[in-house]
């Protein structure tokens, strides 16, 4: 007889989520990793009131991740270092679309990262949505 896997009995966590990222991230083509070298990777519950507010959501359900820095394409080396760049995903509103969706939660977590990179290097969300969309 067949064993079935085993589901999870509890959601995963800030660290499962993190880790999931870090392995998307880690299978990217190495000289888009070496592009977001230094991009930090931090998994939260979900957005804060302002980011909300800043983004003009309704509810903070909506956001998955966010990047937060310098696209790459408005970089220059003559500029003083700001804040490190940062892609921030979101568990709560990851897990929701998880749900609602049943999609492999690995995938989803790769889908939003690959998202906001897409965002490090400058690109719009029409322009990330157009690549995803291309056969």
């Amino acid at each position: 007889m067949a064993q079935v896997p085993m589901r999870p009995t509890t959601p995963p966590s800030l660290e499962d989520l993190l880790e999931m990222a870090e392995d998307a991230l880690a299978a990217i083509p190495q000289p888009l990793r070496d592009m977001v070298r230094g991009t930090a990777i931090i998994v939260e519950e979900v957005p804060e009131d302002e980011v909300v507010a800043e983004l003009g959501l309704e509810s903070p359900w909506e956001l998955t991740g966010l990047y937060r820095g310098t696209p790459l394409t408005h970089k220059s080396t003559q500029d003083t270092p700001a804040e490190p760049d940062t892609i921030l995903l979101y568990r709560e509103p990851i897990l929701l679309e998880w749900i609602e969706t049943g999609e492999d939660l690995f995938r989803l977590v790769r889908n939003v990262l690959l998202h906001e990179v897409g965002h490090h290097f400058g690109l719009s969300d029409e322009d990330i949505e157009r690549l995803e969309n291309e056969d």
